[in-house]
């Protein structure tokens, strides 16, 4: 059942980022909906479903995206792994530690990214700060909204239910 939640999660996470992001893994792309699944299943499922759903999530990408196959999937196997270990060893269950995580897990995709395809390329590393800590902290944000909704949401249908059976139980007929 896990593996069909990861991957129902990475499809919907492709989807969003070909449609509402473009295609594009360039400089200007805002956030990256792949990593910020790939971050949430490394941090509820631990470093092995990290790392394997950044390598499958990477590759997928980068073939959609018609860029160089593997330099995506390299990066966001080594951040969900990261990520996975780190949220194994640390207390993550709140906010801050979160965004924390979705943060650092963001610089080292685009570090990751960026030398590897440098190296291809035969040009030096350029990165762009200012760029690269708003698509951090977008990552942060949606990762976090991603979170309150998944936890959120037996809580509200549980609030729903007994509102409902309240009101039916008030009824009189």
């Amino acid at each position: 059942m896990k593996v069909i939640a990861v991957l129902a999660a990475l499809v919907v996470a492709l989807l969003f980022q070909t449609t509402l992001a473009g295609m594009s893994l360039e400089a200007g792309t805002r956030v990256n909906f792949v990593l910020v699944a790939v971050v949430y299943v490394a941090l509820a499922l631990g470093p092995l479903a990290g790392l394997l759903a950044g390598a499958a999530g990477g590759l997928v990408q980068d073939a959609v995206a018609g860029s160089i196959v593997g330099i995506g999937g390299i990066s966001k196997t080594l951040a969900g792994f990261l990520v996975g270990v780190l949220g194994a060893q640390f207390i993550v269950s709140q906010p801050v530690p979160r965004f924390v995580m979705f943060v650092g897990a963001t610089m080292v995709h685009e570090l990751c990214f960026q030398s590897l395809y440098a190296l291809v390329e035969g040009q030096p590393v350029r990165f762009i700060w200012g760029t690269l800590l708003v698509q951090a902290a977008v990552n942060g944000g949606i990762g976090l909204l991603a979170f309150q909704l998944v936890e959120g949401a037996p809580r509200w249908r549980q609030r729903r239910y007994a509102r409902r059976s309240a009101t039916l139980s008030r009824r009189r007929f």
